[in-house]
């Protein structure tokens, strides 16, 4: 390979290492495996992508209000689709639809109830900066938890594909109905071109660790 073709291989799969960072699933027969950890918020998930665009898998949600008295846990199917994708000269930008069916339990109420949660998510990255925002529906009958979220990132250097970059991390989130307050959390995130950790400590101070990996 020529000069320019490895440093062409370097850019781009630098920039797919980026975006691997907020896409809600992996490459075509991939297998992404991901977590979202804290005490009034664990969310564990797996899917597969059975396409370039398209994927399904198992969820597991567990939910706590602010005062701690009200739970809600969510057992669904969950189907990603990616509906729109911008290939830029230096990022990229997409649109998905992630939507799920599923059982709803909660400590306030007896019988299980069904669940939808259809959602769209809205991204734009680069190898150094990316934004990101999610608005997700969490109905049931009697039930409206309805979720958003939007997080901004930055790295602290460029980094080639196979080596660990740093990146900082803000995420802004609030659930309807289980928590009065605006969630702000800063993170410390380390990615790959397979998998990232991320921690950080929210305005409640609360610990939050994050974590996906794709196989």
């Amino acid at each position: 390979m020529s000069r320019w073709g490895r440093v062409w291989a370097v850019a781009v799969g630098a920039l797919m290492s980026a975006c691997s960072s907020a896409a809600p699933m992996g490459f075509k027969e991939s297998w992404m495996v991901m977590g979202d950890l804290s005490p009034n918020w664990r969310e564990g998930f797996v899917n597969y992508a059975f396409t370039a665009r398209d994927a399904v898998g198992p969820s597991l949600l567990y939910m706590r209000s602010d005062d701690k008295r009200t739970t809600r846990e969510v057992t669904e199917l969950v189907y990603t689709r990616l509906l729109k994708r911008w290939n830029l000269p230096h990022a990229q930008a997409n649109v998905w639809f992630i939507g799920g069916v599923g059982a709803l339990r909660g400590n306030d109420f007896s019988r299980t109830r069904a669940m939808a949660t259809p959602g769209i998510q809205v991204d734009y990255e680069t190898t150094r900066f990316y934004a990101s925002a999610l608005a997700r529906l969490y109905r049931a009958e009697g039930v409206n938890h309805d979720y958003a979220a939007a997080r901004v990132g930055f790295s602290f250097f460029e980094a080639d594909y196979d080596e660990v970059q740093p990146w900082a991390v803000l995420e802004v989130r609030r659930m309807r109905g289980l928590s009065d307050m605006l969630e702000v959390t800063p993170m410390l995130r380390l990615i790959h071109n397979r998998y990232f950790v991320e921690a950080g400590v929210n305005n409640a101070r609360q610990l939050r660790f994050n974590f996906m990996y794709t196989f």
